[in-house]
């Protein structure tokens, strides 16, 4: 009964995977599904007030060279404090993810451009790689890095 229930299970994840591009992007990423799922959601919808959405907004803020670095920089040493995104406010904390080879990384980002409807250059192992080579910062440095983007009217 339970191979049964397994089997089906995981023929209910590849019929969505297929009718639902944007859950095929991300549900193929396994960093994605280890390491952001519980808090973004599987399809990267977020939890309002909670966690921000990531489907469809990951590709807006990657067209510029200043927002492929900060979304680097989120997940590489991740953020703290209060943000607002599409109009709502959140407070929380974002661990790092440093631990990742830049190449999970970029594999993360890309899965998740491809959820919205711009389709930005692929990230790259050396793109993350020289991000990292900036040296550490701290959750507050990036959540500074966030308001100085949003000033400027880079980020969504």
């Amino acid at each position: 009964m339970i191979g049964r229930a397994m089997i089906f299970a995981a023929q209910m994840t590849i019929l969505a995977a297929v009718s639902n591009p944007v859950s095929a992007a991300i549900l193929s990423e396994p960093n994605y599904t280890a390491r952001c799922q519980m808090c973004h959601q599987r399809n990267g919808e977020g939890v309002a007030g909670q966690f921000p959405r990531l489907s469809g907004r990951v590709d807006k803020i990657a067209g510029t060279d200043q927002g492929r670095r900060y979304l680097i920089l989120v997940v590489l040493h991740g953020i703290v404090g209060g943000i607002t995104v599409e109009g709502r406010g959140i407070t929380g904390f974002m661990p790092p993810m440093g631990v990742l080879k830049d190449d999970q990384i970029a594999s993360i980002l890309n899965a998740l451009s491809a959820t919205g409807a711009k389709k930005p250059r692929l990230f790259t192992a050396s793109e993350v790689a020289k991000v990292r080579a900036e040296g550490r910062m701290s959750a507050s440095q990036t959540a500074a890095e966030r308001a100085k983007l949003v000033s400027a009217g880079l980020l969504p």
